[in-house]
């Protein structure tokens, strides 16, 4: 192991520590945070799983607790553009130079304990956050829950979004498989917060079995909510009781409450921009639930329509196709340079001779198309948080300048994230 001298450093390291990416299990990051924490974190802890909403629900939380007294740390990922974006402290990232000393610490700790990209960054946020004092940690879990790095913390209350098939190779087909290994967040005697209108016995039966207090949301919120769509309403409903069970501590009057949600702020989920005159629309949509959500979003507006998409090879790419081709007019196809990515012909074969789909070289492709073809006023932009974050990488000098417009052969560097 060489100097690691900067971020960039570190992560190119942990990416090629362990010998597989994903490695469900909490034996071996246990050992290391038992190490670090012998006593446990000092700090109150939420932990969010679920489907899709996590991330939402996390920022909810964290912008209630902004509006108080209380010092609120938000452990989230994946990132978009920057690996700082996962650890958040009363809305501001951690530094590089406070990542890099967390990682140090780790790596002096763990001697021949094996951790994946993932696992450091648990422990880092846990690391960053004791030393900034914090009253309370909203963590989400990565993949799962039951075998995910997150749940080595025991929480004061845990909250399951919704339930979906996704990660079926991890998680399971079914439902009920998944709701089981996302119920495996809770603790004994400790409130549970579920925000699925139809959720599986898996969570009421695991609740039961360890004695967990369980309490479904009844009703969504009705008042003003600063992110987009009717399912989000759902989320900052559990986001509020979640809040509320930990009253008795960290009280937050309805006052604070109702700004938190109003002024909740979340990044490529169903974020709108003007850019050359058109409506760009991000959204990290990646599975065919996501999906479905965000073309009912789209449904309400009537407008011809262009989507950049990719995703990740291990998604049900057909019906994620499927749950949104009634409101697509054209298919742009975009290739994606990471490990999990799905071939650019294997993704163009998903579809059907009567979509209308074009295969582009790369990123800055799809977007020079998509801004300077006068047929379609809308473009979403959606299939992956890589898909977004290539985007993104090219439009935010744009973004917030309407009457800019942008070169037809300008070279933008794509980076993966």
């Amino acid at each position: 192991m060489g100097r690691l001298n900067t971020l960039d450093d570190w992560l190119n390291y942990q990416e090629n520590l362990h010998f597989q990416e994903i490695d469900l299990g909490l034996e071996r990051v246990k050992k290391v945070y038992r190490k670090l924490f012998p006593k446990g974190v000092s700090f109150k802890v939420i932990t969010v799983s679920g489907t899709n909403g996590k991330g939402s629900t996390v920022a909810f939380i964290g912008s209630i607790y902004q509006q108080s007294n209380f010092k609120v740390a938000q452990f989230s990922s994946p990132h978009i553009l920057k690996y700082n974006e996962r650890f958040v402290i009363n809305g501001v990232q951690a530094t590089d130079e406070q990542i890099c000393c967390a990682f140090e610490k780790i790596q002096s700790l763990r001697g021949e304990t094996s951790l994946t990209y993932f696992e450091f960054s648990t422990l880092a946020a846990l690391i960053i956050f004791e030393l900034e004092k914090i009253d309370v940690a909203v963590l989400e879990v990565g993949l799962g829950g039951r075998l995910d790095s997150v749940n080595i913390v025991d929480n004061d209350v845990s909250v399951i979004t919704n339930i979906d098939i996704d990660h079926v190779d991890y998680l399971g087909d079914t439902r009920e498989l998944i709701g089981l290994e996302k119920a495996g967040i809770m603790r004994k005697n400790t409130p549970c917060i579920c925000a699925d209108i139809n959720p599986p016995i898996s969570i009421s039966q695991y609740a039961h079995k360890i004695k967990a207090r369980l309490e479904f949301v009844k009703e969504k919120y009705t008042s003003n909510i600063g992110l987009i769509g009717k399912h989000q309403r759902q989320n900052a409903a559990a986001a509020i009781l979640a809040v509320q069970k930990l009253n008795k501590t960290l009280p937050v009057s309805a006052i604070q409450i109702k700004v938190g949600i109003k002024y909740a702020r979340l990044d490529a989920r169903f974020q709108i921009k003007t850019i050359n005159n058109k409506t760009v629309i991000f959204d990290v949509a990646h599975n065919a639930a996501a999906v479905k959500v965000l073309s009912v979003e789209l449904a309400k507006q009537q407008c011809s329509t262009t989507a950049i998409f990719s995703a990740l090879e291990d998604k049900n790419i057909g019906l994620m196709i499927n749950e949104i081709s009634m409101i697509i007019n054209q298919w742009l196809l975009v290739p994606l340079n990471v490990n999990r990515a799905i071939g650019i012909k294997a993704l163009s074969n998903e579809f059907g001779i009567n979509h209308n789909t074009y295969v582009c070289d790369d990123m800055q492709n799809a977007i020079n198309r998509a801004l300077n073809d006068r047929q379609y006023q809308r473009i979403v932009i959606f299939g992956s948080f890589h898909v977004v974050a290539d985007a993104l990488k090219i439009l935010i000098p744009f973004m917030n300048n309407k009457s800019c417009k942008i070169a037809i052969n300008h070279k933008a560097p794509l980076g993966e994230i």
